[in-house]
Formats: C-alpha cells, sequence, structure tokens
C-alpha cells in the first residue's frame, strides 16, 4: 500500500484488562476512502481494538499511526481533534437532550463549530427522520433512530475516519439495510469508515477490505469480494489452520 494512501495503521499492539490479555500482536492497515470492516464473535477483541484506537484503552506495547502521527498513548479528546469518531456500540446518545442539541454535542471542536450549521444540513439530508424529530428527546427515539442520531453526531465533528461499532445490533433487517445504505452513502463523499459488525454478509457486501478476529488475534484478512462467507465463518467460529493442524 503506498504511504499516501495510508490513513490507520495498527502495528503489534498488545492490550491487556488486569492479568487478562484483551488484544494479541493486533495489526491491520486502514486505506483512506475505503470501508473496512472487522469481523468476529462475541469477546473477539472488536470493541476493544476500536476503543484501543480511539485512546480510550492504552495499549502495553506497539504502535497506531494516523495521518503518519504516532497516536500510541495520546488521551481520546486529543486523538479526536486529529479527525477520528466513534458511533459506539448500544446507540449511546444524551436521552435526555433533544436530537439537535445531541447533534450539536458533536460539534464540540473548534473546526466543527464553525461549520455546525453546514453539517447539521448534511446530516439531516442523510437522515431526514432527525431533521422530523430535531427537537423531540432522544428517549423517545427508536434503536433505529438513536443508531442513526449517533452515527450523524460522531458526523459532526468532521472525522476523516469514522469508526462504528455494532451498528446493526439488536435493529430490525430493513432499519439495518437503510444504516448500510447511508454508510456506503458516507463514504461515496469520502469519508472513510471502519465498519465492526457481527453481520458477516452484509459486512462483506459493503466494505472493500475485511479483518477476521478471533480470541483478540486477526486470523484472517483480505479483500472482501475474495474472502468468501463461508471462508470467514470458519475462521469466525475458531476453524483457521491453526486449530486444523
Amino acid at each position: 500500500m503506498n504511504s499516501k494512501d495510508m490513513l490507520l495503521a495498527v502495528k503489534k499492539i498488545n492490550v491487556h484488562y488486569g492479568d487478562f490479555q484483551a488484544l494479541h500482536q493486533v495489526s491491520l492497515q486502514i486505506r483512506a476512502g475505503s470501508i473496512v470492516s472487522i469481523i468476529g464473535a462475541n469477546g473477539a477483541g472488536k470493541s476493544t481494538l476500536l476503543n484501543t484506537i480511539l485512546g480510550i484503552n492504552k495499549p502495553a506495547s506497539g504502535e497506531i499511526m494516523f495521518l503518519g502521527d504516532n497516536i500510541h498513548g495520546l488521551p481520546t479528546n486529543r486523538i479526536v481533534a486529529k479527525g477520528l469518531a466513534m458511533s459506539p456500540e448500544g446507540s449511546s446518545v444524551f436521552k435526555k437532550l433533544t436530537v439537535k442539541e445531541n447533534l450539536l454535542m458533536g460539534a464540540y471542536l473548534p473546526r466543527a463549530r464553525k461549520q455546525k450549521n453546514k453539517n447539521l444540513e448534511r446530516v439531516y439530508t442523510l437522515f431526514p427522520v432527525l431533521r422530523d424529530k430535531a427537537g423531540q428527546e432522544a428517549s423517545y427515539l427508536s434503536g433505529g433512530q438513536r443508531q442513526m442520531l449517533a452515527i450523524a453526531r460522531a458526523l459532526m465533528s468532521e472525522p476523516k475516519l469514522l469508526c462504528c461499532d455494532e451498528i446493526s445490533l439488536g435493529l430490525a433487517p430493513i432499519i439495518i439495510k437503510d444504516i448500510y445504505l447511508t454508510i456506503k452513502k458516507i463514504n461515496e463523499q469520502g469519508l472513510t469508515i471502519i465498519l465492526v459488525d457481527q453481520d458477516v454478509r452484509r459486512s462483506l457486501t459493503y466494505s472493500d477490505f475485511s479483518y477476521v478476529m478471533l480470541k483478540g488475534q486477526i486470523v484472517m484478512a483480505g479483500k472482501s469480494s475474495a474472502l468468501g462467507e463461508e471462508a470467514v465463518k470458519e475462521a469466525y467460529f475458531g476453524l483457521h489452520k491453526a486449530d486444523k493442524q
């Protein structure tokens, strides 16, 4: 991969929760303009990896490069200021704030505050239901609408890389389809996306490149179109080559 195309590089990171090692020598590369999916069962380390990239977890060793800078060890607010954003697992929103207030919370960075009106219009165009419910408390939104709000709030910070954690969790199939179509549209507008989801088929369909995680390790990687759903499921359930030998 040309270094000019490299947006994010994670190099041999190890993460511990006390005596438990959650990530083992994890490495990956994210090309600018791509959608990269990280696939794996519950407990595989997917969310831990995203939280480590965002500085929420501190790696014991390894290196994380973003736009050519080493962000290993930086606090989350400085990492976000550099252009990373997260749509967290569980459609996490500020339930007592209105939809619009939630969105404006995402525009706290100086560069984003200057563009808040333009970005509000952008996310309202992407998610029209948020415009309709702009004055409503977020607690009254459906699960799918809260997921849309979480993604839209992340977009308000004008990120260069958006990390989406478990975007289909608990949602109806028709809502999942709409959210994935919107993710594709956001990517076509130039935003690079890391997509974490347990929906193997959809993740492979909508991403350019995929990594499969098992027990805190990358066990398979390649172009999503070439990996094949069955091969990914083999790795997903722990039947990768190391277990067959």
